[in-house]
């Protein structure tokens, strides 16, 4: 697997911890959007796609399996995101 792409938005809302959006392509195959880009208390990191469950909680849709695959997306995700004026 290889990310072949990274499309980042970045969020202008002072008040909130979101600062960004991101989408990534794999193998030039397979898209994954609505990554968010959350600044944390130690520093920015990244949330994979989920969605609301019927108990009010929160569950991801996509995500990577190991911690191997997770900073993959993220230094990847990350970079991106400082390269975008």
């Amino acid at each position: 697997m290889v990310i072949t792409s990274v499309n980042v938005r970045k969020v202008e809302k002072d008040d909130s911890r979101m600062k960004g959006i991101a989408s990534v392509l794999l193998d030039d195959c397979f898209a994954i959007h609505d990554i968010r880009i959350i600044e944390g208390d130690n520093g920015l990191f990244i949330a994979m796609p989920s969605r609301k469950t019927a108990t009010g909680g929160y569950r991801d849709i996509v995500h990577p399996i190991n911690p191997e695959t997770r900073k993959i997306f993220e230094d990847t995700i990350l970079e991106a995101y400082k390269n975008e004026e």
